[in-house]
């Protein structure tokens, strides 16, 4: 493409952000320009794990209140790399997706790992994780990080077909069920301008993603915890320079 069609197919809108930016010292690359969109001074990757309930936790608060704790940590541990998503507690497990850079989802993973060790106050049992998005072009589904307990009546009640049909859904048919019912409340956020995903979810609980598409996959053992996650992650490559093939280590290395 020539440096002068590359240059019309920028967006008025994002010129018109340039004068604003290059004030405040920020120089607009060719990647920018090419790109036309809202740079991230991270590469934004974005987890979505999911975990039981306790029988015996009391307050279902006190997990936003130790996830808000872990955020504001992290938030100054890490100045540039902003933290956003949603942490949905329903009355039997809870959906959280964080969006941010690898090292802030890496932390919120081994923390993860920290509070399975607990056993003076257990939280959460059997986190697993089910989505990683290590993808530099997505943008954000949610413009900040909020918590909502979704109260009995504002779980979604499952209308598919049961029976058989239901034994032969496959892990990757409900994890593609998540990531289809969170699109489509990004959607919806972006369309109703409301930063908050609660008021959302209130006036509009068939957007929750359902409870019981979550259960079904804590059930599943395809999923990895945190530990294992984090394991593989850190486990050295073996690449075979014959037959151009990277394959992870069979002896995992300890986190």
């Amino acid at each position: 493409m020539a440096a002068s069609q590359l240059v019309r197919s920028v967006s008025l809108k994002s010129w018109e952000k340039r004068g604003s930016e290059e004030e405040r010292g920020y120089r607009m690359t060719m990647f920018d320009v090419f790109h036309g969109t809202m740079r991230e001074k991270i590469v934004l990757q974005r987890l979505i794990v999911i975990a039981r309930l306790p029988h015996g936790l009391a307050d279902s608060t006190e997990l936003g209140a130790h996830y808000e704790k872990l955020n504001f940590q992290l938030s100054k541990q890490y100045i540039w790399d902003y933290i956003t998503g949603l942490l949905l507690i329903y009355p039997s497990c809870l959906l959280h997706i964080i969006e941010s850079s690898r090292d802030v989802l890496l932390s919120v993973l081994k923390d993860l790992k920290d509070m399975q060790r607990q056993t003076d106050c257990i939280l959460l049992e059997a986190p697993q994780v089910v989505f990683m998005a290590h993808d530099p072009q997505s943008n954000r589904q949610f413009q900040q990080w909020s918590y909502k307990v979704v109260d009995a009546d504002q779980v979604a009640e499952d209308r598919g077909a049961k029976g058989v049909e239901e034994e032969e859904e496959s892990t990757e048919t409900l994890v593609c069920s998540v990531l289809s019912a969170l699109q489509n409340l990004a959607e919806h956020l972006e369309i109703s301008k409301k930063a908050l995903p609660g008021l959302v979810l209130d006036e509009t609980p068939e957007l929750v993603v359902s409870q019981e598409v979550i259960e079904k996959l804590l059930a599943r053992d395809e999923l990895l915890s945190p530990q294992l996650y984090l394991q593989m992650y850190n486990s050295p490559l073996n690449i075979s320079m014959d037959f151009g093939q990277v394959i992870r280590s069979s002896c995992l290395t300890t986190v």
